[in-house]
């Protein structure tokens, strides 16, 4: 019995990759806790199992007194056969649990299992079980059962459920790895991908700079007609990619992030991050693209808010600041249509505060006589006008 259980953890270490130490330790939990079922230990007392690394051997202690008479061979091979299984298989998902930690972030591949729910369970290779959740999904992405796939490895987490591996191909980084996976000069470091950012089913946009003045950036991610940067949109199930050069100079960065349109002018709000893109009327649907979506992830890429205008608005909306307003317009005061009032007079009312008939109104005879040059008689008569004017108007 002893030889064939180190025989077989030595066997598991090989198939499963769990070390042989962490396998002993769960051999030993799982007779112990066997053998506190046919011992009777006060709790007072300490006992614990040895299992000898080299011969195999099983030895039970009790206050760090051996004890003689346990049959481990029975209970091996009826009670703790169980637990020592258990024990493994918890072992084995920590072992996938800590290789897959350490690949959060990148592209992992499988077959597809099942469905369930909308989400997509994924063997991976045979290690491990991923879900690719609904809301992880291309829309556009149809996959069957035992179809081969790549995703992006975005979080591991052991809850109640267990170990759960949740995988994405929405997740811009998913893109970005497979750009590492394509384009030597990515993954050597002499073309660096600045920004990225993807609407998952309908468009993504890269900005990219070479360190290499001889090593163009766009033209080292499209290769050769388009090869490279095709392979990865036919990963993408037709997903568009615009690669754009990364330039300091913020007017071409935005030009060549709204490509494929082409921009007349820009004018900058530095202080607001904000740029008046002005663009030809035929050129107007390409710059803001379907339901807005490449005016909003060139945004996005450059990091400064952007206005689409055509030349046309524009430049009406130039005249229109040229022409004065209808409320800007000089029009005569109000308190200026009341009949005996003088400029000398009209000076004074306003110097009191009196600027509309609606003040004269308001006021009374004494106020107005407070006002420098008007008596009683005066002030009489100015109410009596400004109450003329209203009816008037009314």
């Amino acid at each position: 019995m002893s030889q064939e259980l180190l025989a077989i953890i030595e066997q598991i270490e090989r198939e499963k990759g769990i070390k042989k130490e962490v396998l002993i330790e769960a051999v030993e939990s799982a007779l112990l806790s066997a053998a506190r079922k046919v011992i009777d230990v006060k709790p007072e007392e300490k006992m614990r199992i040895e299992l000898d690394r080299n011969s195999g051997k099983i030895r039970a202690f009790r206050n760090e007194e051996e004890i003689t008479n346990i049959d481990f061979g029975r209970i091996a091979a009826s009670v703790a056969r169980q637990l020592i299984i258990q024990k493994i298989r918890e072992a084995e998902k920590e072992v996938i649990f800590t290789e897959f930690q350490g690949r959060v972030g990148e592209i992992v591949s499988g077959t597809v299992y099942r469905f369930d729910k909308g989400n997509i369970i994924i063997d991976l290779l045979g290690k491990a079980e991923g879900i690719l959740l609904k809301r992880e999904q291309s829309p556009k992405e149809e996959f069957k059962t035992g179809q081969r796939i790549r995703a992006y490895v975005a979080d591991v987490k052991k809850d109640t459920k267990g170990l759960q591996i949740i995988l994405s191909r929405t997740h811009p980084n998913f893109v970005k790895k497979l750009f590492e996976l394509e384009i030597p000069e990515i993954y050597e470091g002499i073309v660096e991908m600045k920004s990225i950012f993807r609407q998952a089913g309908e468009r993504t946009k890269i900005a990219v700079w070479s360190k290499n003045e001889r090593v163009d950036s766009v033209g080292a991610c499209v290769g050769m007609r388009g090869n490279r940067v095709r392979n990865i949109v036919n990963e993408l199930h037709g997903e568009k990619i615009d690669i754009i050069r990364y330039s300091d100079d913020i007017k071409e960065y935005i030009k060549a992030a709204l490509s494929p349109a082409k921009i007349a002018e820009i004018r900058l709000n530095k202080e607001g991050m904000r740029a008046e893109v002005v663009v030809e009327d035929d050129q107007l649907s390409l710059a803001i693209g379907k339901h807005g979506q490449n005016v909003r992830l060139a945004s996005r890429l450059v990091g400064w808010e952007l206005d689409i205008r055509t030349k046309a608005t524009t430049e009406a909306a130039i005249e229109a600041k040229k022409e004065p307003k209808e409320e800007e317009v000089s029009a005569p005061s109000e308190i200026e249509q009341i009949s005996g009032v003088g400029e000398k007079t009209l000076v004074n009312l306003k110097e009191s505060g009196f600027h509309s008939i609606e003040d004269i109104l308001k006021a009374s005879v004494e106020d107005l006589t407070k006002v420098k040059g008007i008596g009683e008689k005066k002030a009489k008569k100015i109410i009596q006008e400004a109450k003329k004017l209203t009816k008037k108007n009314k």
